[in-house]
This record gives structure tokens, sequence and C-alpha cells, in this order.
């Protein structure tokens, strides 16, 4: 595998999972600001949240991840980009939608609805497992599409 074997690509990954922790910083936040303070959906906020995150991990990884991979021009790129995170938005929208309920359901059985909100952590669970689904999407399909003109 060239992720494993190869230096420089361990080190890609690591710059983009590291990119990646910080949009899922502003993912979760967005999120919670949003599901609480505006009393958005799940799906609305994760929306919203989505891209906002997507915006701070296309800068960061074009100009710190990928640096060597400005021969596109940035408009090119971030179009690319953008599609590869639209599919992505399609994977994810569907889990948040889907898993939610009946996490709560299964979280409310296991008496989480007294010491801590059933909900809150049911839509932060779900989200968790949208962003790791979708981050393995992220990285491969970008680092061998969007990002294919490094060696």
């Amino acid at each position: 595998m060239i992720l494993i074997n190869n230096a420089k690509e361990r080190e890609r990954f690591l710059k983009f999972a590291a990119v990646g922790v910080i949009g899922a910083v502003i993912d979760f936040g967005v999120m919670n600001l949003l599901t609480q303070a505006a009393d958005l959906s799940l799906v609305l906020a994760g929306t919203i949240s989505f891209i906002c995150a997507v915006t701070s991990n296309f800068v960061w990884n074009r100009y710190w991840t990928y640096p060597d991979s400005r021969s596109r021009p940035i408009s090119r790129q971030l179009v690319m980009f953008f599609a590869v995170n639209v599919a992505g938005i399609a994977i994810r929208i569907p889990i948040l939608h889907f898993v939610e309920p009946p996490l709560i359901s299964f979280l409310e059985g296991m008496g989480f609805h007294s010491s801590l909100p059933s909900e809150f952590l049911a839509k932060n669970l779900t989200l968790a497992l949208a962003v790791g689904i979708v981050m393995l999407w992220n990285f491969f399909v970008n680092r061998y599409w969007t990002y294919n003109d490094v060696d």
C-alpha cells in the first residue's frame, strides 16, 4: 500500500488528519451552536457546519498538506475539492438523518436522559460517525483526483 510504505504519503495523511481535526472542531462547534442556540435541525445545522469546515479544510490542505499541488489554478482546484465534498455531504446527510433517531432511543433506554441529555449525545455521536466515514472518502478521492499533480 502506497500510504503505509511511503513516508511522504504518511506525512500527507497525518497533515490531512490534522486539518480534519481543525475542520471537525469547526464542524462540531457550529453544529452545536446552531442546534442549541438557533434550534435548527441536525440536518440543516450539520449542512451549514459542514460547509464551514470544508472551507477551512480547503485552505489548510491547499497551503499546508499539499503545498506542491499548485499547478492548477486555485479556482479549478476549489471546484474539484468542492465536488468531492458534495459527494461527501451526500454520504453524510443520510447518516445524520437515519442514525440519530434510533440512537436517541437507544441512549434513552440506557438511561442517558437524566445525566446527559440523550439528544445532545446522539447528535454528537451521529456527527462523529459521519465525519469519520466522510474523512476516509475525502482523503482518498482528494489525494488521487484533486491533488493528483503531486508525486
